[in-house]
């Protein structure tokens, strides 16, 4: 009888953590099983009921934002994700979800991340795969998702010489004028060796790697000749040119 007494001791004992750090859904949404307090320090949102295994304060622990209009699951739940990226470096192509890892992205274990799609999602264009070069939509996505909501339209490939021609030069559109064209252009400029730019143009105004060698306000890019139009003369889109693979 004692060692009976002493098993089921054991039995409960290993039942009443079960779930703990485990999978748990809330009407169909993805969540995880830790403590009201852990959930909230990340944000997360806790509903009782769904970890009946627990004590009371383990719950089931819920995010439905995350990233850019991304939402936290498990890996195994985030479709054909073949790639983890803090800062978008590794963005897959299009249609693909990924993995965002970081710092309160997600409460919980490890492989509770952030599951978002590479584009097309809220804010984010979609850069055309057609013949334009996997290292440009990548790198693509890295611009797009430091500013969504302000480009509309992307642009590759075109057939016609020069970088379009071949697959390596994106058109982002933002509107006549719009000043975030300048800022788009003046960041990927500061970050134009991770993303393997050329040069870029915006505004009758070019920065070009080779030539200019290091980073400057867009005030001071050389002059270009003018065109004849607020689109050949890229008032309405950076235009940024990408190194060969």
């Amino acid at each position: 009888m004692r060692l009976l007494a002493i098993a089921s001791l054991l039995l409960l004992s290993t039942t009443a953590n079960a779930a703990l750090n485990g999978h748990c859904s809330v009407n169909g949404t993805s969540g995880v099983c830790i403590s009201t307090a852990n959930c909230a320090s990340d944000g997360g949102k806790s509903t009782a009921g769904f970890c009946p295994n627990d004590p009371d304060d383990i719950r089931c622990c819920t995010k439905t934002t995350c990233g850019n209009g991304g939402s936290c699951k498990w890996t195994d739940q985030c479709s054909n994700a073949t790639v983890s990226s803090t800062y978008f470096t590794l963005a897959p192509l299009v249609g693909v979800e990924y993995l965002l890892t970081g710092v309160g992205q997600c409460p919980g274990p490890a492989d509770f991340k952030c599951c978002q799609a590479s584009g097309g999602g809220d804010g984010i264009p979609t850069i055309p795969k057609n013949k334009c070069q996997p290292h440009v939509v990548t790198n693509g996505y890295i611009i797009l998702n430091q500013f969504p909501n302000k480009v509309h339209t992307v642009w590759c490939y075109a057939n016609k010489p020069g970088d379009h021609g071949t697959g390596t030069a994106l058109d982002l559109m933002v509107g006549n004028r719009n000043p975030i064209g300048q800022t788009i252009a003046e960041w990927a400029m500061e970050n134009h060796e991770r993303l393997k730019v050329k040069y870029i143009i915006w505004g009758q105004r070019i920065w070009n790697v080779e030539r200019e060698g290091t980073p400057r306000p867009w005030t001071r890019w050389r002059q270009m000749e003018d065109r004849g139009d607020n689109t050949a003369n890229h008032w309405d889109h950076p235009h940024i040119s990408f190194l060969a693979g």
